[in-house]
């Protein structure tokens, strides 16, 4: 995406249609537009080609693109899970693996990231129950290999924003559930994770209609962008008017949700409740 955001850049400081760039490269407009947007493998001919045809002549400069484009067709860590993950689902993990921040609003479950092993295998036998015990493992290992990033030098802000359903709802049993509100408790003091709930006693809200997420990146060629996951695809949004349209309702959210630190409260009383049933 980085790369693709360089060269509309360039594409456009030169007065180059994307019809003339995509017959220079041997393709069409439609071609440069998804290079552009990072929905396809960029060739490293065909970067030489467009910076050639954008005058971009500097030498230092033509490499840094260059190498970049030579670093956009490395494998990533996820890619030992091809037979198990759609090209939709790839894309927002290169997404997420690039992130500075995430904003999430939750209805359903808890966030990817802060799942719990047992919860993520509950959460991944409701959507494939006719999977093999292998198949789920796999699933399972490529949730639980997301979190790596957490663990990075500088990982990304997470902002998640969820309603109490997520947290009543015993995914897994008793059990899980309360191994699972023990580790947002811990999650929420890390300094770059804030999390907060949207009590049932607030009402309705303005996520009534679904999930979603907003990552922000911190090339300033990159826009933010909004994904919401559908059953068998997703929605990758980018345009400003609808990126702060959903900006403007998770910060609504923000404001009716209790506060970090109410929050952390209401996470441990759950969990106390969660180990009296179990009892």
């Amino acid at each position: 995406m980085l790369l693709g955001a360089q060269l509309r850049r360039l594409r456009e400081a030169s007065d180059i249609s994307a019809e003339k760039a995509g017959y220079a490269i041997r393709g069409s407009r439609s071609k440069i537009s998804r290079m552009e947007t990072g929905r396809v493998g960029l060739k490293v001919r065909d970067v030489e080609d467009l910076l050639t045809l954008y005058g971009v002549v500097d030498q230092p400069e033509r490499a840094k693109v260059i190498a970049l484009a030579k670093r956009s067709r490395e494998p990533e860590w996820w890619t030992q899970y091809n037979d198990i993950l759609p090209d939709w689902f790839e894309t927002y993990l290169g997404l997420e693996s690039a992130a500075t921040a995430i904003r999430t609003f939750e209805m359903q479950f808890v966030p990817g990231l802060l799942q719990t092993e047992g919860y993520a295998r509950a959460v991944t036998m409701l959507g494939h129950q006719t999977a093999s015990p292998d198949e789920i493992e796999r699933r399972v290992g490529l949730r639980m290999g997301r979190q790596d990033l957490l663990a990075r030098e500088k990982p990304p802000r997470i902002w998640a924003v969820m309603d109490e359903a997520v947290l009543r709802r015993p995914i897994g049993g008793i059990q899980v559930m309360r191994a699972q509100l023990r580790r947002l408790a811990e999650a929420a003091r890390l300094n770059h994770v804030t999390l907060q709930v949207v009590p049932f006693e607030r009402g309705g809200h303005a996520a009534a209609s679904g999930s979603f997420s907003i990552l922000r990146f911190e090339e300033q060629d990159l826009p933010d962008v909004v994904y919401i996951e559908q059953l068998t695809s997703a929605l990758y949004l980018d345009q400003r008017t609808d990126v702060e349209h959903y900006l403007e309702v998770v910060d609504q959210l923000s404001g009716e949700a209790l506060t970090p630190t109410e929050t952390i409260r209401f996470i441990q009383r759950l969990a106390h409740e969660a180990g009296e049933e179990a009892v």
